[in-house]
């Protein structure tokens, strides 16, 4: 419980005292009227209140990601305690500030037109690309999970139901953003959260009466079928430490936010919260089943799903259930939405298409939902690992951006430099030797990880050097 204490406190921390670093390393200048309300439209361009920005946002990059994967993450033992600590403040929370703040600054362009400024045109047109994969994968895996779930519960075809969540899919995706979306987003936000307070309560109420125990740090690797902790434990646990999808969803609320300084609240918090969403359902699926092998075994069970549903109900009762339900079905659901949402600002941006007439934002996105309906017939398993891996790699294409933006403008590049520097050797580690990526050995995969992160390491400080002389 030490340890569990401790790196809560060191995420709340982080947020007041390296959030405020990162913000002053950053600059913001609130005199600059915000896109929200300079290029207000009424669809995607709608001023919010910081607050309501913060929920849907949390939302938004949520979803199941800081629940099934830090359960997974758990199965690692309680190492992934520090993973989920330091990577959400000096690394996750970082990336959603830049990708956040940078798409402010530059009118709440989507993440692949902040790339190309920085990176050039040909990585532009690669992130266009790598990013609507991305969202489509994303929307696809958020609409066959919470289908395969209510038909469980109810009785009824996931076909019905993978129907009726690709028609709610369109309304949010065409409807402007404060119809659906800034209604409902913040209810389920905050249920997600009282589901969160509820579980460290009853943890802490088994520690204290000894029905449950919580397992202290240790380093060692307790996974049970031996994974290794490098890079499958930085991959495993995505959303609850750094996730590219983020910065994917990041613009939609650059261009609600009404000045730039309540950036840190709704980018650099929501991140940290989710952190801490992560941190509070890794200690409890660790001290619920008191060792990563029964961990494991319920997964194999059942999948996330069914264990996140286990676990609320025993250790809240019909009210866990309830909240069990709004986790394990309405979060992923209002995550997909928002992956369609971006893929259509993200084509529109790329392409220029007007998006004021509803046809035109119909023309967009029903191409988007026919390729979903394909990918549904895709075994769920395979769509999840590329999805991990990808989102990883557009994080750390995303903190290399960041790393030019901060070196062009003089400005402390470091915060972002060292964070993509670990991040690639993860995502090139994982897709040389994961089964679904090339199937070396750890030994030759880290090494080729380690050399490519070092080369574009030298790469930078070279051109940094150049570019300042």
């Amino acid at each position: 419980m030490i340890t569990f204490l401790g790196c809560l406190a060191f995420l709340i921390a982080g947020y007041f005292l390296y959030g405020a670093y990162v913000q002053k390393t950053v600059g913001v200048d609130d005199s600059v009227p915000a896109p929200s309300e300079r290029l207000a439209d009424g669809i995607d361009y709608v001023p919010m209140p910081w607050y309501k920005a913060f929920l849907i946002q949390f939302l938004n990059i949520a979803g199941t990601g800081p629940v099934f994967g830090a359960i997974l993450g758990a199965m690692f033992g309680p190492v992934a305690f520090l993973w989920i600590t330091f990577g959400t403040v000096f690394a996750g929370a970082v990336h959603d500030y830049m990708s956040g703040v940078l798409s402010m600054k530059h009118d709440g362009i989507s993440v692949s037109e902040i790339v190309g400024k920085y990176l050039g045109k040909n990585m532009r047109t690669v992130m266009r690309v790598f990013s609507v994969i991305l969202l489509v994968l994303v929307g696809t895996v958020f609409v066959s999970s919470p289908a395969a779930l209510l038909s469980n519960m109810t009785d009824v075809s996931s076909l019905w139901w993978t129907g009726i969540i690709i028609v709610y899919y369109v309304v949010a995706t065409v409807l402007p953003i404060d119809k659906v979306i800034g209604r409902i987003y913040p209810l389920f936000g905050a249920a997600l959260l009282i589901m969160a307070i509820g579980i460290t309560g009853a943890i802490s109420v088994g520690e204290l009466t000894g029905k449950m125990h919580l397992t202290e740090l240790t380093l060692s690797n307790l996974h049970p079928q031996g994974l290794d902790i490098f890079p499958f434990l930085f991959v495993t646990v995505a959303c609850g430490a750094i996730s590219g999808f983020h910065a994917t969803q990041s613009p939609m609320m650059a261009r609600c936010v009404r000045k730039e300084g309540e950036c840190r609240r709704v980018f650099f918090g929501a991140m940290v919260v989710e952190g801490i969403v992560a941190l509070i359902w890794c200690a409890a699926a660790i001290a619920f089943f008191g060792d990563t092998v029964s961990i494991g075994e319920a997964v194999a069970d059942g999948g996330p799903a069914t264990v996140v549903n286990r676990m609320s109900k025993g250790l809240l009762g019909t009210f866990g259930s309830v909240l069990a339900v709004l986790g394990v079905v309405a979060c992923p659901i209002t995550s997909g939405d928002t992956a369609f949402r971006s893929a259509r600002l993200t084509i529109s941006d790329a392409f220029g298409i007007p998006q004021a007439k509803l046809v035109q934002r119909f023309a967009v996105a029903v191409p988007l939902f026919a390729v979903c309906i394909v990918l549904t017939m895709v075994n769920f398993d395979v769509l999840w690992r590329y999805f991990a891996w990808s989102n990883q790699t557009l994080a750390t294409i995303f903190l290399w951006t960041s790393s030019v933006c901060l070196a062009n403008s003089k400005k402390n590049y470091w915060i972002t430099l060292l964070p993509a520097v670990f991040m690639t050797s993860v995502v090139v580690s994982y897709i040389i030797q994961a089964p679904e990526g090339l199937g070396f050995g750890s030994l030759p995969a880290n090494c080729i990880a380690v050399a490519s992160a070092s080369v574009l390491f030298v790469l930078f400080l070279w051109r940094n050097k150049e570019h300042c002389s």
